[in-house]
């Protein structure tokens, strides 16, 4: 029997609006206390600072309004649940991009203000169904607002991992909407109904081929938080060292995702 077809995930867009609006506040907040040697601490990422890591939030966001300038593209390229996969083959322009954007821009908060401003006016009448041309793809404001979930909520992660004591809070909505699509891009990248992947409380998937459970407890589950999730699934968090210090539980001779991630690299 084939595996059920599995219903795209939908998401409130007042809601998500306000999560990027939320979590965008929440990091500039922490942004603006942070002094030069905090600014100039290294990240996980590469060779990046605290300052370029901070100058690339804006940088995510301010893409919405430079996207909703562009003209509108006749069709859209790109699904959400495509968006995961395409954003490694932009990886080295993004980096020159965000070093750019630090050196040009000492005053971080200014840049911050002037990013937020923008977005509000930009967004204050533009519908979810406007395309947008964006680097990955074209693809609707909706779906690609959802995404800017994604990059706040994990380098918002990226930020407190940098700097001890940090503590940026992660706005509810930004984080379940990350969660949930990480999570569905698993299922999509590795379809089938064998295993049943739970972070609670926001997502719960099936994905991986094999027998498919109808009843009861599946055979093979794997559950984890949503942050240890994030950090899988976009590489901060290796497989086999988040079993090693608990922070996975997985049972069943399907339950090793080690193949299937990260999702984003």
């Amino acid at each position: 029997m084939p595996p059920a077809k599995k219903r795209t995930r939908s998401y409130d867009p007042a809601k998500i609006r306000t999560a990027v609006f939320a979590q965008f506040g929440n990091v500039r907040q922490a942004v603006r206390a942070l002094g030069p040697e905090q600014l100039a601490r290294q990240t996980r990422l590469g060779d990046w600072t605290v300052r370029e890591l901070a100058a690339h939030v804006t940088l995510a966001v301010e893409s919405v309004s430079r996207n909703l300038d562009r003209e509108e593209p006749a069709k859209p390229e790109l699904a959400l649940l495509d968006w995961p996969f395409a954003t490694a083959a932009r990886a080295a322009g993004i980096a020159d991009d965000t070093r750019q954007l630090a050196e040009a821009h000492p005053d971080l908060d200014a840049l911050y203000a002037c990013t937020g401003e923008s977005l509000t006016e930009k967004l204050a009448d533009a519908p979810g169904t406007r395309l947008l041309a964006t680097r990955t793809g074209a693809m609707t404001l909706a779906d690609y607002l959802v995404t800017r979930t994604v990059e706040l909520v994990v380098h918002t992660d990226d930020l407190n991992a940098a700097v001890p004591g940090l503590d940026i809070p992660y706005d509810r909505q930004a984080l379940a909407a990350c969660t949930r699509l990480l999570a569905d891009a698993l299922a999509a990248k590795a379809p089938g109904g064998s295993t049943e992947v739970r972070v609670p409380p926001y997502a719960v998937v099936q994905c991986v081929e094999g027998p498919r459970h109808t009843r009861g407890t599946p055979p093979n589950v794997v559950e984890t938080d949503p942050l240890t999730w994030i950090r899988l699934a976009t590489g901060r968090l290796d497989w086999a060292q988040a079993l090693r210090d608990a922070q996975v539980s997985a049972s069943g001779e399907r339950a090793d995702l080690s193949a299937h991630l990260p999702l984003m690299a």
